[in-house]
């Protein structure tokens, strides 16, 4: 039998009073101070200063937040994009990988058992010589011993994580795993936002073709009625010639403006998973009217927001990381065992007599490394000093975008309202000088005028409406997706978005 083990008091005792040492660092997140209120809310909001310590944990965006706008066409898009958006099925997988990242890390803290088994034929021992006289020579040898010997064992290794090394790499794999959850969540919101916004410049792009095709066959019956005038001695070539050119005219922007919808509706078909040629969106469905903008917003929506929280894991991974750098500078303490049977017969070799094992600890530890450790160690204090600047750049870009679209959003409701009006006082006054050229008391040019006006008034009023549209489903990107926080906001003056 072979023996072989290590009793020693005072490593046993070593490692248990090591046991509770840690390299890692107590993690904080980092702050960033912010005002008590949105430069561009409400009057309401500024004086009920909203702002509260964040906490980009509970980051969560609600499903089918798009109802909002209560369009069932949008609703059926969105449905099918969940299955075959390719940007939600990237983050998908990059979630997975992450996962078994953690799996892995994870598997550091426990015990590592293998089996071994073989069998060696080997040769020792054997002699030579050659002696002679008389011109005799002869030679003898020997082939030596040939022996067989055979083995089967199990060997189990276990690092004791006495500085913190494994559970450090554990934690930073964890983190990065929320990270990449959040990132999931955020193409999700990213995606939707993308296929809301190109279904709603589809629908005003079909609202310009329409426009633009009532306007043809408005200029169309200009057009003959200046012909006819023309005819009668009443009206000039050039009256014709004016009225040709700006059917012709309205005729290209029809072209230009039909072409702007199919490639929209290429756009619409990518975000969908699907290539152009299989999808195709009948026209005809109205701009749908914007959710109204509560005039409160409250700090809670961002730390909903899953961009923030993804940062905010990142600086804890990030944090890990540099335990696990200083860890190196300490020994690694490995506890190993080897067990099983060795002989040089196979019949009988599960015997006692052919029984071996081994028991021990080993401390390993570099004791020059050139500067290795040191640098990985400022590595990973640069990466998380990267980190933390990276996630307060989050917040600080959060907090710019929910500010111009607040404004946007506020300034377009009003700009609507004023187009809807011009709209109304050209196209009295397109009626008026219509009466006027036929009574003979202008001439075709003012006509011509009037016509322009209309057209681009109304088109005006298209495009607010779709930049009205942009910017409350953007803001709806930018607060997660929901008007109110998860739960009761805490009224407070300035405070950290994170702390």
């Amino acid at each position: 039998m072979q023996f072989k083990t290590l009793h020693s008091p005072a490593i046993w005792l070593a490692a248990a009073l090591l046991a509770g040492c840690s390299t890692q660092s107590a993690y904080q997140r980092p702050a960033l101070e912010v005002p008590a209120q949105f430069k561009e809310a409400t009057p309401e909001a500024a004086e009920a200063g909203i702002w509260r310590p964040a906490d980009p944990s509970r980051a969560q965006v609600p499903d089918n937040w798009w109802e909002l706008f209560g369009d069932e066409q949008l609703n059926r898009l969105q449905q099918q994009a969940a299955t075959g958006n390719q940007s939600i099925a990237q983050a998908a997988a990059r979630l997975r990988a992450a996962q078994a990242a953690v799996a892995s890390s994870q598997a550091g803290l426990f015990p590592t058992l293998g089996s071994t088994a073989g069998a060696t034929r080997s040769r020792s021992g054997g002699a030579s010589g050659a002696s002679g006289t008389g011109g005799n020579t002869g030679s003898s040898g020997s082939s030596g011993n040939i022996s067989t010997n055979y083995s089967l064992g199990l060997n189990a290794s276990w690092e004791l994580d006495l500085w913190g090394r494994v559970s450090g790499t554990v934690s930073a794999s964890q983190a990065s795993a929320q990270a990449s959850s959040d990132d999931l969540a955020a193409a999700r919101l990213s995606a939707q936002a993308s296929i809301t916004q190109t279904y709603f410049s589809l629908r005003a792009a079909d609202a310009s073709v329409r426009l633009l095709q009532e306007t043809l066959q408005g200029y169309e019956q200009s057009l003959k009625l200046t012909n006819n005038r023309y005819r009668a001695g009443v009206a000039s070539s050039a009256d014709v010639a004016q009225a040709e050119a700006q059917y012709k005219s309205t005729q290209a922007q029809l072209i230009e403006a039909q072409t702007s919808r199919a490639q929209l509706e290429h756009a619409l078909a990518a975000l969908l998973g699907l290539p152009p040629a299989a999808f195709s969106l009948e026209a005809g469905a109205e701009l749908p009217p914007p959710p109204e903008v509560p005039a409160m917003l409250s700090s809670q929506l961002l730390e909903q927001r899953p961009d923030i929280a993804a940062a905010e894991r990142r600086v804890a991974a990030a944090n890990a990381q540099v335990g696990v750098a200083r860890a190196a500078f300490f020994p690694a303490l490995t506890l190993s065992a080897t067990a099983g049977y060795r002989g040089a017969s196979l019949s009988n070799l599960v015997s006692a007599p052919n029984l071996f094992w081994s028991l021990g600890p080993s401390l390993a530890l570099a004791l020059f490394d050139g500067g290795a450790r040191t640098a990985a160690v400022e590595s990973a204090r640069a990466s998380l000093d990267l980190a933390a600047a990276t996630y307060r750049q989050t917040v600080l870009t959060a907090l710019q975008e929910v500010e111009d679209n607040l404004v946007t959003a506020s300034a377009l409701a009003r700009e609507q309202q004023v187009q809807v009006e011009a709209v109304a006082a050209a196209q009295k006054a397109l009626d008026v000088v219509n009466n006027q050229y036929r009574a003979g008391t202008v001439a075709y040019l003012n006509v011509l005028s009037a016509q322009t006006t209309v057209l681009s008034a109304r088109r005006s009023l298209i495009d607010v409406r779709n930049r009205r549209l942009a910017a409350v489903n953007t803001l709806l990107k930018n607060v997660a997706g929901r008007w109110q926080p998860l739960g009761p906001a805490s009224v407070q003056g300035p405070q950290a978005v994170a702390r």
